[in-house]
């Protein structure tokens, strides 16, 4: 007999949930509705749980796919701010995005748009056409408005979508920002490194061969890097793009993005940064499908998928297996040690009173603040830190050139003999 997990509301008004046995997912609903409890959500427990892996070509295919019809999230956020006022305001589904779509000037996302308004008239419910269109609406937004869409809160649920996916690119834009100045100021170095073995370095090695004397082993160095820079420009550049899609790839694959994940983590203070905006963000989105009456083992999945960072997303992935076998929901994210205790406090607390999608809401309105402190302290650091390392290369560089130099003498006399 197969079992069906289930979201109802009891007589007194109270979430519950949990698994009962049925021969079929009406018998399910039959012996819920006998019970007098309101039926929030309904559905085969094997739904939703492990997914096979993608290859790593699946893992490129997606990947192009969603950057070729894709949208910001900027856009995403006006058009569930709008949706939701519109559909508030107590026009159809279908009529507020027949409008959307004409007023919208992203010739892709309209569309997107207005295949979703075809469909809807064919008889599909907006998560349904909506889940044909995987590079714009993600596994979470659609199991939002699915979630709405049962529970008849729809327009609730946009409303608090729109205020949850305004959050997550605020967090976003600070961390890019953030990051933004250290990034220029390193292609910058790259930029000025090159020009240096490109123009500089061959002035001085066409200076030292004059005097035919034995350089230093850094100077030497430093010139044969310079040939090759300057005998194989494309070569150079081929191997440039070759890392660039190496890193890709590797980055695509289960254990490469693990690494990488796990080496941002630890890199000083924008680690914190990156840490606390991906605690802020699994907080938000655990909140918000608590909140919309998803499955526990749903919600454990789709915020999986959000976290963005492999280490994150393998602790959630351990403590979803440990609460399938019966764990406390606290407790197993306690065992995997990836959480902070701040984090696990909240979550045991919102167990015990029933309250986690409060709690986790003010978990992540906490590690938005650190963020934001974070960012602060960073912005005052980062820039004589940064002048410091490049000031170090370039100079190491100039000294590296100049050795020779500081021993003339000696190079020219032995030039003579």
């Amino acid at each position: 007999m197969p079992n069906f997990a289930y979201i109802i509301k009891d007589a007194k008004g109270a979430r519950v949930e949990g698994i009962l046995k049925a021969d079929t997912l009406d018998m399910a609903v039959d012996k819920l509705a006998k019970e007098g409890s309101t039926i929030i959500s309904v559905k085969a427990a094997a739904e939703g749980a492990f997914k096979g892996k993608l290859s790593l070509f699946d893992k490129i295919m997606l990947t192009i796919y969603k950057i070729r019809t894709g949208v910001s999230l900027k856009t995403l956020v006006f058009f569930t701010r709008q949706l939701s006022t519109m559909f508030s305001a107590g026009l159809t589904i279908e009529k507020a995005i027949t409008d959307l779509e004409k007023e919208e000037k992203n010739k892709k996302f309209a569309k997107v748009l207005r295949r979703i308004s075809d469909d809807i008239r064919k008889g599909y419910s907006l998560s349904e056409a909506m889940e044909q269109h995987p590079g714009v609406f993600n596994p979470l937004y659609v199991a939002l408005v699915k979630a709405g869409e049962v529970s008849g809160t729809l327009h609730t649920v946009l409303d608090e979508l729109s205020d949850y996916l305004e959050k997550i690119e605020d967090t976003r834009r600070k961390v890019i920002s953030a990051m933004a100045y250290p990034v220029f100021i390193m292609v910058f170095l790259v930029f000025v490194v090159w020009v240096m073995f490109y123009y500089i370095v061959p002035m001085f090695a066409g200076v030292y061969a004059d005097f035919n004397a034995e350089l230093p082993a850094p100077t030497r160095a430093a010139i044969a890097i310079s040939n090759f820079i300057v005998n194989n420009v494309f070569l150079t550049i081929l191997i440039v793009i070759g890392i660039v899609i190496a890193f890709f790839l590797v980055n695509l694959t289960d254990r490469g993005r693990y690494i990488m994940d796990s080496i941002k983590l630890k890199i000083p203070v924008i680690g914190k940064v990156i840490g606390n905006s991906i605690m802020s963000k699994f907080s938000r989105t655990f909140s918000i499908l608590m909140a919309a009456g998803v499955p526990i083992m749903d919600t454990m999945e789709l915020t999986e998928n959000v976290v963005q960072n492999a280490v994150v997303e393998g602790g959630v992935r351990r403590a979803r297996v440990m609460v399938k076998e019966g764990y406390g929901v606290a407790n197993a994210f306690r065992k995997t040690g990836i959480f902070p205790p701040t984090l696990l406090q909240m979550i045991a607390t919102g167990e015990e009173t029933g309250d986690m999608d409060k709690l986790l809401g003010k978990a992540a309105q906490f590690y938005e603040k650190l963020v934001d402190s974070v960012i602060d302290r960073l912005t005052s650091l980062i820039e004589p830190l940064l002048i410091v390392i490049m000031a170090a290369l370039v100079g190491s560089i100039i000294v590296v050139i100049y050795l020779p130099i500081f021993d003339l003498g000696e190079a020219i006399s032995q030039g003579f003999n």
